[in-house]
């Protein structure tokens, strides 16, 4: 498997021997390997020169045969801002590169991964992928914090240095704007992204994975278009992503549809009136702006999706504990000690993901993050892991409704849904494997309006708040939107294309606070402060058609909301991550609830910032 022997008890080559010890020294937690600790790499060779082939079954099932990091190709290394100091941490320097991961089908830490068993294999029996990398680390590795900060690229982006160091978004930080007031960097934090979205738009600096490709596998992708204004082409990607290509451009029994509202009923577009041109679909007579296009159709060869979250997996547990992944890195064990995965919206649901699905575990049964960060993620989870997955497709009733997003667990702690009896909580997983990190989940007004975030700490029936596990923490960032960037940057506001003006409650300052207490709370075990959100017990939490919202001349209330519905995706979605019934079967919504407000519009509990505690205005 590792190379040529021609005969018992001869001399493997000096590569396979060296991948063999590296790997045998690196797994203490299995029970072959236990045997070897405290072993000198002196006497595994000798063991493995006197054994043969017969030492590599052993060593094999201690390490090389669970896959990990195996190359990390540096096609960068820069100081950064000039070799400037920050702080006690010193100079930074950039990394750019690609990582490459090798995974064994037949771990069970890999099982969870759709289309696995699938997915081709090398002449070793693991499946090989690669990611782009970033990092931002300090040239001394010593005088570093001690905790990476993995950020989720929000779509292939970068968005940590503008959401703690008020720096502007870049994706390629090279300039001192870009970097803000440093303070991440201040601090000595490791800040790393690594791709794993295999269907990011193309740009510089963009982070993508290159997973493994199943050949031959056919199945249906569904495409959602929602114009702002008449056309007569659209992509079948969202907003810009790579789209699956069409198997059959010219199959009769595809459909189109259209209808006026994400909920709305279906009417079929006869056939003769478009077609697929390339990556998109063509129609003479314009779509409409405001109206709902869908069309289903056949694709082939399905990408392994699931690798994603293996690689982040795979390389914050190597940026923990080591592995073969080459020099320059491979030494940040000694310095790593804790890592947090962070931040906001598809980023946060990527997290919920990661977790429910049972990620949070490496191949050696280790914990790969100590601290997880779901910010505005609300209660919705993902397209992260099944086939013919598109990660950027969200789950919004003005845009891809009735994508797999708001799927029952929410809550951490079980609960059963009466509708389907199923028993279940996000972290099952991760307490059964013991790897439950400490978990923050922060939330805007928006995501109980347009996330279902009451799902997260209500029972199913909005009856009763849920107990939280005492590793989580969840906090509420009254009177704010989605983001906390006013994208005009002036005051007023302006509108963008909403009913009211954008919010301009910039809530960053308290994500930093925020990113104190998480850090404090894994490293040293200080208690970050209490939740602070919204409760039923108390009167906070409401139907959306219960909010007393103040008459304000010029604000338009919500006519409408959000909702999470109960969806069927086919009998394998669960067990197998395929999708066999597409659109969904829409079946009961589940009850959400929003945050009650006082005379001034703003709502009555969370985190109330500054701005908040003396508004000069209604911040919703």
């Amino acid at each position: 498997m590792f190379g040529s022997t021609k005969g018992e008890g001869k001399l493997m080559d000096s590569f396979t021997v060296r991948r063999l010890v590296v790997a045998a020294s690196q797994l203490p937690s299995l029970g072959v390997s236990a045997l070897l600790v405290g072993v000198r790499k002196e006497t595994l060779w000798r063991l493995i020169s006197n054994m043969g082939w017969m030492a590599i079954p052993a060593l094999c099932l201690a390490a090389v045969c669970q896959g990990a990091v195996t190359k990390v190709h540096v096609i960068e290394r820069t100081d950064v801002l000039g070799g400037r100091s920050f702080g006690q941490a010193g100079p930074y320097e950039r990394i750019i590169g690609r990582a490459y991961f090798a995974v064994d089908p037949n771990n069970t830490a890999n099982k969870i991964i759709a289309d696995i068993g699938l997915a081709p294999r090398n002449s070793e029996g693991l499946v090989e992928f690669y990611a782009d990398l970033y990092v931002l680390k300090p040239r001394d590795s010593a005088k570093g914090n001690g905790t990476v900060l993995y950020e989720v690229s929000n779509r292939g982006g970068k968005g940590m240095l503008r959401m703690f160091n008020f720096g502007p978004s870049s994706t390629d930080p090279r300039k001192d704007e870009d970097f803000g007031d440093a303070f991440l960097l201040e601090q000595g934090y490791t800040l790393v992204w690594l791709g794993w979205q295999i269907d990011v738009p193309d740009g510089p600096g963009v982070m993508r994975l290159y997973p493994a490709v199943v050949k031959g596998v056919t199945g249906t992708v569904r495409s959602e278009f929602v114009p702002s204004e008449k056309v007569t082409l659209f992509s079948l990607g969202d907003r810009g992503h790579n789209p699956y290509p069409v198997l059959d451009p010219d199959d009769s029994s595809t459909q189109l549809t259209v209808r006026e509202r994400g909920d709305g009923p279906r009417k079929v577009l006869p056939r003769s009136q478009w077609k697929f041109n390339g990556m998109n679909v063509e129609m003479a007579a314009g779509f409409e702006p405001g109206k709902f296009y869908e069309v289903v159709y056949k694709a082939q060869d399905p990408p392994v999706v699931g690798l994603g979250p293996a690689a982040v997996r795979d390389f914050v547990s190597f940026l923990k504990y080591g592995g073969e992944g080459g020099d320059l890195l491979s030494d940040q064990h000694d310095y790593i000690k804790h890592a947090i995965g962070l931040l906001m919206s598809q980023s946060g649901r990527f997290l919920r993901t990661f977790l429910y699905d049972g990620f949070n575990r490496d191949e050696q049964s280790r914990q790969v993050f100590d601290g997880v960060w779901s910010n505005s993620g609300g209660a919705g989870r993902g397209s992260f892991n099944h086939r013919f997955a598109q990660a950027s497709r969200d789950g919004d009733l003005m845009l891809n409704t009735f994508y797999p997003t708001y799927l029952f667990p929410f809550s951490d702690l079980p609960q059963r849904d009466p509708e389907t009896g199923l028993t279940e909580g996000l972290l099952d997983r991760a307490q059964a494997a013991k790897v439950v990190p400490k978990i923050f989940y922060t939330n805007s007004s928006y995501e109980y309006w347009g996330r279902a975030a009451s799902l997260i700490h209500t029972t199913i029936d909005a009856k009763r708040d849920m107990e939280l596990p005492a590793t989580t923490r969840i906090y509420f960032l009254t009177g704010a939107e989605h983001t906390p960037y006013n994208p005009f940057g002036t005051f007023p506001p302006r509108r963008n294309d909403t009913q009211n003006p954008v919010n301009p409650n910039d809530y960053r300052y308290a994500m930093r606070a925020l990113l104190v207490g998480l850090n404090n709370w894994i490293s040293s075990g200080k208690e970050p402060p209490p939740s602070a959100y919204p409760l039923l017990a108390k009167g906070q939490l409401v139907a959306p058609g219960a909010v007393q919202f103040p008459k304000i001349p010029g604000v338009s209330r919500p006519t409408f909301w959000n909702q999470a519905w109960r969806l069927d995706f086919g009998p394998e979605f669960r067990t197998k991550g395929i999708v066999t019934i597409d659109p969904p079967k829409v079946g009961k919504p589940f009850p959400i609830m929003v945050s009650q407000v006082d005379r001034d519009g703003i709502e009555t509990s969370g985190i109330r910032l500054p701005v908040i505690q003396a508004p000069l205005g209604t911040y919703t």
